[in-house]
């Protein structure tokens, strides 16, 4: 078994990096997209319960794109959770909050996932070495240790880069719903119908990305992103020492 995973790893193909990638992309957009529908549902809209939306079934939640822009730059979007604010009873604000809580779903899933590979990293083989005081993982053989344990290094990144693309204030993103809660009523409806017009923005930047090889936006979604998983770094240090004293 070990030498199956051993040649596993070492295919090199796109293929194999895809199937590493796309089960903490999916993990990471149901759990964003049920935390919007579960808080919106807590805060009295029904609709994504009603549509069938409440559910940890990743079907439900991909958007093809936004998926493959997962695997292929490492932030993307799954398919909008439905929320109706004006069910809400304070409807700009119940909306900033429904927003925020699929960004903050992603960092607390990056700290467990942190917390896990902290408590696997030496049963699968592995050990940390540290680089101006900071950890980092070694592996002395490629094998199917590394291959899990990148694979939850690979979920906890993407995480953190999700959270971070969302909560930019780019409409439609769920940054822009909780700046927009701050806004007078007059300017905040303008603000909202801005959506329909952002993601042809966000379109467009990944686009320069893939094709002119400009990666200003990518490059500060995943700077911030690093940033954060450095910060998260006491809860892998936590994990470690409890298995390894």
């Amino acid at each position: 078994m070990e030498d199956f995973f051993r040649n596993f790893s070492n295919i090199g193909t796109l293929a194999t990096d895809a199937i590493m990638r796309i089960i903490p992309a999916l993990i990471c957009i149901t759990v964003h997209e049920l935390a919007h529908g579960f808080t919106a549902y807590k805060l009295g809209d029904t609709t994504a319960k009603d549509m069938g939306r409440l559910t940890l079934n990743p079907i439900r939640h991909i958007d093809p794109l936004g998926l493959l822009m997962m695997l292929i730059v490492r932030f993307g979007w799954a398919k909008p959770v439905p929320v109706n604010m004006y069910n809400f009873k304070h409807p700009k604000w119940y909306m900033a909050i429904t927003a925020i809580a699929g960004p903050v779903s992603n960092i607390l899933l990056a700290i467990i996932f942190m917390f896990i590979m902290g408590l696997v990293i030496t049963p699968l083989g592995g050990s940390v070495v540290y680089y101006h005081g900071m950890p980092f993982p070694d592996f002395e053989t490629a094998g199917a240790g590394e291959i899990i344990y990148r694979i939850l290094e690979f979920a906890m990144f993407l995480n953190l880069a999700l959270a971070v693309f969302n909560m930019l204030p780019i409409p439609p993103l769920d940054g822009s719903k909780v700046l927009a809660a701050f806004l007078p009523d007059k300017i905040y409806i303008k603000w909202i119908r801005l959506e329909r017009y952002g993601m042809v923005v966000i379109l467009a930047l990944m686009a320069m990305q893939l094709f002119l090889g400009v990666a200003i936006f990518s490059g500060f979604i995943i700077h911030s992103a690093l940033s954060i998983r450095n910060g998260l770094n006491v809860f892998f240090e936590f994990g470690y020492m409890l298995i390894n004293g």
